[in-house]
């Protein structure tokens, strides 16, 4: 475990199944016993790792990919009324996402959703071997044109499923992290590490959970704490 932790491997290790439960630090300094600022020092040393990690991967995505944006934030700010647009002119956070189905999950955090964005983003992380599929958005015309010949759009107003082609598996990922976010009230501080967090959680069991952060965790010994 870490080298430099004042608590032996016994609790460290606890402390450990506790996060990858998912239990929140609270709840886990009354379960443990332990002041909740010591267990928020190990949560946030946790998700440093885990985001490093995440943000290390170079691998392109390969097989049949999702894509598509979704939006984080409060739906309504004081002072601020009136309808959030797609694009440009939201004020909540946009995000871009790729799904590799059966597979990862990729987000980063973007300024807008424009083609120019998400097409330089896709062109880095996906193989132009990939089929494509993404919703009929238009920040993703052109895609063909750029090399993605087996690009694949859903028109999401008539049905959300045909002949194979959906975004459901990036869909059911931001419905995931939403629903995960709420219980850190929506997560204002360290947004990124909790996003790279659930990017890491999904689809996984909290045996493979803690058996990946424990390989982590023995690669990088002098993390502070």
């Amino acid at each position: 475990m870490f080298e430099n932790s004042k608590l032996s491997r016994f609790k460290v290790a606890k402390i450990i199944d506790c996060f990858c439960i998912d239990i929140d630090a609270t709840k886990t300094a009354q379960l443990l016993g332990f002041n909740r600022k010591t267990i928020n020092r190990y949560f946030l040393a946790f998700r440093k790792l885990i985001h490093a990690h995440q943000c290390s991967e170079k691998d392109q995505f390969v097989g049949v990919i999702e894509v598509d944006e979704s939006f984080f934030g409060p739906s309504r700010l004081r002072g601020r009324p009136g309808p959030r647009k797609r694009g440009r002119g939201t004020l909540k956070q946009p995000v871009f996402g790729i799904y590799e189905r059966n597979g990862r999950v990729y987000t980063e955090l973007i300024t807008d959703c424009s083609a120019q964005t998400l097409q330089a983003i896709i062109r880095g992380k996906v193989s132009p071997e990939c089929v494509v599929h993404s919703d009929g958005w238009k920040g993703y015309d052109g895609l063909v044109d750029v090399g993605y010949d087996k690009h694949f759009r859903i028109n999401k107003s008539k049905h959300f499923a045909s002949k194979g082609i959906h975004i459901n598996g990036i869909e059911a990922f931001w419905s995931f992290t939403k629903r995960r976010l709420t219980k850190f009230n929506g997560v204002k501080k360290n947004f990124e590490l909790h996003l790279k967090e659930c990017e890491w959680r999904y689809n996984k069991s909290t045996g493979q959970l803690v058996k990946e952060l424990r390989t982590l965790i023995s690669k990088n010994k002098n993390l502070m704490v």
